[in-house]
């Protein structure tokens, strides 16, 4: 059984295994439930953390993939869907949609396929981090990769800074 069989979450690690992906999946004894906490445990800058992030665009699920260290402007979101109305999807919206808990949502795998916007930011790295299902669980893979197996379309959603 090889290491993303037995530490990722069993959807995910069939999900991996679907897509031919072979990549190493890190544990940590304690919940690493934001950006932050992801990038202490595993050495990274917080800008190589990938936010998989479930909102609700005129009552449709959207997965918005973000850089750790950036915020999403759903104004932006709202734009680039041509949406009326966007906002933060609830946890119980998030978990029917993806089969998973914030804090642990995967950027694919998941139980339904929702649109995916993936912020431009993210190719600025050479390897991001990215839950693998569970609070306490990643796994690492090239930016371009991981947009490509998520399905998504790069975009620039996040909140400008002053």
């Amino acid at each position: 059984m090889s290491t993303h069989e037995t530490e990722a979450h069993p959807r995910f690690a069939a999900a991996l295994r679907e897509l031919g992906l072979d990549v190493p999946v890190r544990r940590f004894p304690d919940a690493t439930r934001t950006a932050a906490e992801a990038a202490a445990a595993i050495g990274c800058d917080v800008s190589e953390i990938v936010k998989s992030l479930i909102f609700e665009a005129d009552g449709e699920p959207v997965l918005v993939l973000m850089d750790g260290s950036s915020r999403v402007d759903i104004e932006r979101v709202r734009e680039e869907l041509g949406a009326a109305k966007v906002g933060r999807a609830n946890a119980d919206l998030v978990r029917e949609t993806t089969g998973y808990a914030i804090g642990g949502v995967p950027p694919f795998g998941h139980v339904t396929r929702t649109r995916v916007l993936a912020d431009r930011g993210l190719l600025a790295h050479e390897v991001v981090w990215a839950a693998a299902g569970t609070p306490h669980t990643v796994f690492p893979l090239d930016p371009k990769s991981l947009i490509a197996h998520a399905g998504g379309t790069l975009v620039d959603v996040r909140e400008r800074t002053a």
